[in-house]
């Protein structure tokens, strides 16, 4: 679980939205509660208590970096915690 804590502390930095592998952001929303669906190449993500939807994409094996803030604004708002510490 200590992966995702140090994910989640980058991804909260904002320092480095560019290098965020695509796999491990989905495995980072998993863990935090969401579900996903997957429709084409459109990986999204929901949460019954979460109004917003998240609609990932990949560059390559990163994320892209305007989604991986949106990622993070929601974290913050929410107060997001993993699952499974």
């Amino acid at each position: 679980m200590r992966k995702y804590e140090r994910l989640i502390e980058k991804i909260l930095s904002g320092k480095a939205d560019q290098n965020i592998k695509f796999n491990e952001l989905i495995n980072l929303l998993i863990n935090l509660g969401f579900e996903q669906r997957i429709k084409g190449s459109h990986h999204i993500f929901y949460q019954k208590d979460i109004t917003e939807i998240i609609n990932i994409q990949a560059l390559g094996d990163k994320a892209k970096a305007y989604q991986v803030k949106q990622v993070r604004n929601i974290i913050v708002n929410y107060q997001l915690e993993l699952r499974n510490k």
